[in-house]
């Protein structure tokens, strides 16, 4: 009992810096917007500048916002595939996931140039990165998940992901090679990363897809619990094995892929937080994991992004960079410590 009002409490303190994080988000910046001007912005009080409404509510609102999404979305996705797969070093990505999502976007932007007049236009409208992205994840998903059924053993699909992530990056390696700069420009620059491009209406989108993710990741905590002594304590629970798996990778693929389609590879959250929730937390049980290291994710990616955009200066950092220089540094701790890990 005494354990259970611990968690209350730690995660109510989570909430509560989330919450400042947020706000914290919101006011730095080029310009920094004091607590009463962010309040006033969102009650529609008087303000001192009118500017400041327009910059709180069409740029900096949806853009923190995306962030606390992203943060979920990649702390829970590889929480999920570090359980499904027992290692600990095991990412969202490790499906192929995010090589898709690239190989979609460098067959448009690279592409594009092929097709003229209304074709052009309409690949390169505002939903086409997205779109392309998309797709480009769920085929290598689809792809991963036929080959997957045939084999019985959850480290053969580990590897096949892999696998799959390694042609569709030779594939994108090509592309490039072959690019004009302006189109290998245009790639790169997605590569980075960008929480601050998503408008009201694709924000939504993102929101569904991460509810829906979070959601089958809820209902499957008892299996997350089980696959932690390995497949065949699961099968002694009554679990279907296959069923639970294709769950979770559904719910991988939802969560990661939503966040790399909206906003772009963002590195090392996914790898990083389940780790740090974990020694934060020190359990092992995913009915505190799932919404704690979906709060810690929140977090950090607001951090990283508040840094990212270079308090009371022009210059905006890429995302990835920022999230890259911190999960780099824990990547490697865990790496030292790693007979230590809580698995």
């Amino acid at each position: 009992m005494a354990s259970e009002k611990t968690y209350k409490f730690t995660f109510i303190i989570l909430i509560i810096v989330l919450i400042g994080c947020f706000l914290m988000n919101i006011s730095l910046g080029s310009v920094s917007i004091s607590l009463e001007g962010i309040f006033a912005a969102f009650t529609g009080g008087d303000i001192e500048k009118e500017t400041w409404r327009i910059t709180v509510l069409d740029i900096r609102l949806p853009k923190a916002i995306t962030a606390i999404l992203v943060g979920f979305g990649l702390s829970l996705s590889g929480l999920l595939m570090q359980t499904l797969f027992r290692n600990p070093l095991s990412g969202p990505f490790v499906l192929g996931l995010s090589s898709g999502a690239s190989l979609g976007v460098a067959l448009l932007i690279m592409g594009a140039s092929v097709f003229g007049g209304f074709m052009g236009t309409l690949l390169l409208s505002s939903y086409s990165l997205v779109i392309a992205a998309s797709l480009g994840s769920f085929l290598v998903l689809l792809t991963v998940m036929i080959v997957s059924s045939r084999v019985k053993d959850t480290m053969s699909i580990l590897i096949i992901g892999l696998m799959f992530g390694s042609i569709t990056a030779a594939i994108v390696s090509v592309l490039t090679y072959f690019s004009d700069a302006e189109e290998l420009k245009q790639f790169m620059m997605w590569t980075l990363g960008s929480l601050g491009s998503l408008t009201w209406e694709e924000l939504g989108i993102l929101a569904s897809l991460i509810v829906s993710g979070t959601l089958l990741s809820v209902l499957s905590i008892k299996s997350l619990n089980a696959f932690l002594l390995g497949e065949n304590y699961a099968r002694s629970l009554g679990i279907d094995i296959k069923k639970a798996r294709y769950t979770i990778i559904i719910a991988t693929s939802l969560l990661a892929g939503s966040c790399t389609a909206f906003v772009g590879p963002i590195a090392f959250i996914g790898l990083a937080i389940p780790h740090i929730t974990r020694l934060f937390f020190n359990t092992t049980n995913h009915k505190i994991l799932v919404p704690s290291v979906c709060l810690i994710g929140g977090i950090l990616m607001l951090i990283c992004d508040s840094i990212a955009q270079v308090p009371f200066s022009d210059i905006t950092l890429p995302i990835n960079a920022i999230t890259s220089m911190i999960g780099a540094p824990v990547v490697i701790w865990l790496l030292v410590r790693k007979r230590k890990m809580i698995f």
